[in-house]
């Protein structure tokens, strides 16, 4: 199959449109679904499609962002409810050998060196790392939305842990 310029012609005037890559296809007919997207993407034409402005459309997308808003705050509660714990158990230092499925993973200075090891403490369920790693190890969506100083204060409280622990 080969482009000719008929064919981009339709291709751009339904895309502006904003039929879908497979209804075009459909309507082009002799091509798939992944042409047309291949080609619109080397016409440079816009990723973002018009959209048909019909109630259902708009009701989906109104529901979509409405669960995001909910989805990120759920999120970032739950890593600051770990950072409000100040309850945070002992390290247990563990060799490799040492490790199970319910210890710590994180591991402790660099492998080379005869101190390293591995944090040893309870993991979450789920996770290879405790509470405090956790934090380290799963930087929650929408970080950047958070205030610098809320980031320092974080880090500050984190690392002080360490130490203590």
């Amino acid at each position: 199959m080969s482009w000719n310029d008929e064919k981009v012609a339709k291709l751009r005037e339904l895309w502006g449109k904003g039929n879908t890559a497979s209804q075009i296809a459909e309507i082009i007919g002799g091509i798939s679904r992944n042409a047309v997207i291949g080609k619109a993407h080397r016409l440079n034409l816009s990723a973002k499609i018009k959209t048909r402005s019909t109630s259902t459309n708009q009701n989906l997308k109104n529901f979509h962002e409405e669960n995001k808003t909910k989805v990120k705050r759920g999120r970032r509660s739950r890593f600051k409810s770990l950072i409000i714990e100040k309850d945070f158990e002992p390290e247990n230092p563990k060799q490799l050998e040492e490790l199970d499925e319910n210890s710590c993973k994180w591991p402790i200075g660099h492998p080379n060196e005869k101190s390293f090891y591995f944090c040893g403490r309870s993991s979450l369920k789920d996770f290879s790392y405790c509470k405090l790693h956790l934090l380290y190890a799963y930087q929650p969506k929408g970080k950047k939305d958070d205030s610098n100083n809320e980031k320092e204060e974080i880090q500050d409280y984190i690392e002080k842990k360490i130490k203590s622990g």
